[in-house]
């Protein structure tokens, strides 16, 4: 909150720099009071259960007092106030703002840097700067990483973590030299670098991209999401063995051809339906798949007009989203390649009961119960979207709409089709589908199973000191 602070304090807004100090007093106070009660007497004293406790309550601890800027500030009241904080820290950029250009660069800053703080995880930042947790950090680690695996790439953990973070910082570094390139200002191409990396969508400007309507500008922005949706530990690696590393990844290779492949056919649609001129139309299909498939957000135009076949792919790169170990949400690629594999072996197995059949990615032979955790995944994903999509249709919302706002807030996205289109906000909505949508968000960001685990009744019973 020191960089919202110290903008807001030059540029002699006074009501949001005590905003905002008001909001740190309270995390400091917080903090005591944690410290004071916690009960653990050392660092190795963390395990699975406290791992799960400190990545779930600290995620939804650190996205209540994320809404204190916004409540002092008097620029929201609570629940909007939840949604946007929730929507920031999540990575999802679903906005109830109609209006984010009246907004002071403070707010905005600090719109972004909620964006990208939990776009590539509290925890992994706070462990690579601030702490080191001894052999309990590899259970709160587990619990907040994305991807069917996690994978480790060095042996500390605290090392894992810092590679991640220092790749993260490079990425944010040249995406916004990039943008300045593009001809976007310092603030506005660091606030767009942030949410872009942490494919969390916040913009300082109502229209997004479209309000420059520069071409190179969004083919850059197009090239930095489809970035941002492959791993970060993939990355470290590529840094210490080559770039040749990135193009033998499996799911990196299978997430390029979703891409380009549903941008040429959507392309095509556009063309064939809404007789739009060819370089257009790919570069509008483009941007948008990079955008909705690696769950950013962003809007260089409106989808929501595209044909129905189009709309319909758009969807469905929305329910897969990135890789596993990105930034970006979804079902995530690692798992579909999991799952078809799984059915393949199945169908293999039928064929010729004494085969022995082993699922690979990447070369290497993964564990059944790696393989069993997507299918357990994919069916939890499933259900949950059901359920938010029948809730928000008990709240009013029509059956095409609900189902929208439920697959857009699952996986992180923000905007969807409809009463959350591309030129709409989550303001449109009322307070039970609001709160149905911070619980989605909540869910999502921490892949469902951790924050599950915090439901269960015998979580809380015979912890050993809790």
């Amino acid at each position: 909150m020191l960089p919202p602070l110290i903008l807001a304090a030059m540029s002699n807004a006074k009501g949001d720099a005590a905003s905002f100090l008001l909001a740190m007093f309270l995390c400091i106070a917080v903090t005591f009071e944690l410290e004071r009660f916690g009960g653990l007497k050392g660092k190795d004293n963390i395990g699975v259960r406290e791992g799960i406790a400190v990545t779930g309550l600290g995620w939804l601890l650190v996205s209540i007092l994320g809404t204190v800027p916004y409540l002092a500030g008097g620029y929201l009241n609570l629940v909007d106030s939840l949604v946007e904080s929730f929507a920031g820290f999540s990575g999802t950029g679903a906005t109830v703002f109609d209006d984010v250009e009246i907004l002071p660069r403070s707010i905005l800053l600090w719109r972004s840097l909620s964006n990208w703080v939990g776009g590539l995880g509290i925890v992994v930042i706070f462990m690579a700067i601030l702490s080191q947790f001894g052999r309990g950090a590899m259970f709160i680690l587990k619990a907040e990483m994305t991807g069917p695996t996690k994978d480790r790439n060095m042996p500390r953990i605290r090392d894992n973590a810092k590679a991640l973070f220092q790749i993260y910082v490079a990425l944010t570094l040249i995406c916004a030299g990039g943008y300045f390139l593009c001809g976007l200002d310092i603030f506005t191409a660091v606030n767009h670098a942030m949410t872009t990396i942490a494919t969390g969508g916040y913009a300082v400007y109502n229209s997004t991209v479209n309000e420059y309507g520069n071409p190179y500008l969004e083919f850059c922005m197009a090239f930095f999401m489809i970035v941002s949706s492959g791993s970060f530990a993939m990355y470290a690696v590529a840094y210490r063995r080559g770039v040749s590393t990135i193009f033998r990844n499996a799911e990196f290779k299978v997430y390029l051809w979703i891409v380009f492949i549903t941008s040429a056919i959507i392309a095509i649609d556009l063309i064939i339906e809404m007789d739009w001129e060819i370089g257009f139309a790919i570069r509008s299909a483009l941007f948008h798949v990079a955008s909705l498939s690696s769950t950013t957000g962003f809007v260089a135009h409106d989808f929501d007009l595209y044909p129905p076949i189009s709309k319909a792919f758009m969807m469905m790169t929305m329910f897969l989203g990135g890789c596993a170990g990105s930034t970006a949400g979804g079902l995530k690629v690692a798992r579909i390649i999991l799952l078809f594999k799984f059915v393949q072996m199945i169908v293999r197995q039928k064929l010729h009961p004494q085969l022995i059949n082993n699922v690979k990615l990447n070369d290497k032979t993964i564990d059944e119960g790696v393989v069993h955790g997507a299918a357990r995944f994919f069916f939890a994903v499933v259900v949950l979207d059901i359920i938010f999509a029948f809730v928000m249709m008990f709240d009013g919302i029509d059956f095409i709409n609900s189902i929208s706002v439920s697959l857009s807030t699952m996986a992180s996205v923000g905007p969807g089709f409809g009463i959350e289109g591309a030129t709409s906000t989550y303001g449109l909505l009322s307070t039970l589908s609001k709160l149905a949508a911070c619980v989605c968000m909540f869910l999502a960001r921490l892949e469902i199973f951790t924050v599950l685990v915090l439901l269960t009744p015998s979580f809380w019973r015979d912890s050993g000191g809790w």
